[in-house]
């Protein structure tokens, strides 16, 4: 079977988590023998920075990226095939939904526009409403990564039917004492930290995590922030707000990452709203303890493996935040159990069951 993906996002300013998890099941894709991957994507000059270089081959249509995803969206043109040659199928991975002669897959991550529109600017807005538009009339099966996504298609008129489930996976890092001690060497990191991993944006909530961690009023602990500015939010206010308790690192590749999820005292995660919450999962994947939302896609990655609190009240982030570092003994049952339960989250298996997915749309 010869499968069309959609890697557009590896060019975006700011790739984020559907990236990362796009990328990693191209590469579980790939390892396998029954599919054979392409990528498309829109006219670039230059292939995109290092961490988002796809595994699997790209061919590029003539358009560049604005003008791909309006013609995409309102022609139906180009086809994708123009660019790959013939293929079974086509999945489109994020909401530029594409034109093409063949069935069509397409992965849906969250969403969120359609509950907090006023993160989005109005042309965003209108670009994601087309996308859904054309998932729900054009998709053969339409791919989420959670039940809370799932639920979320529901709603907007995607029936369960054409629906299933595949949760991401993550990709297990070897850390060890001297990865520790040169990441925080590296970082001066010489004071606990409670760690916050994502783009910097509304829905991720960090504002209250940095009410959170100022009510805690302990000077012995420090907040590290790490991921890229999105939008929409003044991230040097926020800093601000903990003078030489606070800071980012922006940006960090995974050689990084995975020993400062390790080294943490605590993950705080509470976002708003997630198609799934890969940092939850990847702070669990290396023992660090998490405190997520209830009652949101993070509560079913972290199952009972995590702390879960009310995202929109800060006393209960501040009381989750403090509980973890006040009792050794559960941040190290934390560390454990979630060590366990991400171990059940694989590539492969996103792998497998996303090409079960096209057997079924292809009838093979």
């Amino acid at each position: 079977m010869r499968v069309a993906l959609t890697l557009e996002q590896c060019w975006h300013r700011v790739p984020g988590g559907t990236a990362t998890s796009v990328l990693a099941l191209a590469g579980a894709l790939a390892a396998r023998s029954d599919v054979e991957v392409v990528g498309v994507a829109a006219r670039h000059g230059e292939p995109p920075a290092p961490p988002w270089v796809p595994p699997v081959p790209v061919r590029h249509l003539r358009l560049p990226r604005l003008a791909l995803y309006e013609a995409w969206h309102a022609l139906r043109r180009p086809r994708v095939e123009a660019a790959t040659g013939p293929v079974d199928l086509v999945h489109a991975t994020a909401v530029a939904v594409p034109g093409a002669r063949v069935p069509l897959v397409v992965t849906v991550h969250d969403l969120a526009f359609l509950s907090e529109p006023g993160h989005a600017t109005r042309h965003g807005l209108r670009f994601f409403r087309r996308g859904i538009e054309l998932t729900r009339r054009h998709a053969r099966l339409v791919l989420v990564p959670s039940e809370a996504t799932a639920r979320e298609c529901e709603a907007a008129g995607i029936g369960p039917e054409r629906v299933r489930v595949v949760p991401w996976g993550v990709t297990p890092v070897a850390v060890d004492e001297a990865m520790l001690a040169a990441v925080r060497t590296r970082h001066a990191l010489d004071r606990p930290y409670v760690l916050f991993c994502g783009t910097v944006e509304p829905r991720k909530n960090l504002p209250r995590v940095v009410q959170a961690v100022a009510r805690l009023g302990r000077d012995d602990v420090e907040l590290v922030m790490v991921g890229p500015e999105g939008w929409n939010e003044d991230l040097a206010a926020l800093l601000a707000r903990l003078p030489g308790r606070a800071r980012s690192l922006g940006f960090l590749p995974q050689a990084d990452l995975a020993p400062l999820y390790a080294g943490a005292a605590v993950v705080a995660y509470p976002s708003l709203r997630e198609g799934f919450g890969l940092p939850a999962l990847e702070a669990m994947a290396q023992g660090a303890p998490v405190v997520t939302s209830v009652g949101t896609a993070t509560e079913e990655v972290v199952g009972d493996a995590g702390v879960l609190v009310d995202p929109t009240s800060v006393p209960a982030i501040a009381a989750g935040l403090d509980r973890v570092l006040g009792d050794p003994d559960l941040a190290r049952d934390l560390g454990r159990r979630g060590r366990a339960r991400a171990a059940t989250f694989t590539w492969a298996r996103t792998a497998e069951a996303t090409v079960a997915a096209y057997r079924e749309v292809s009838g093979g």
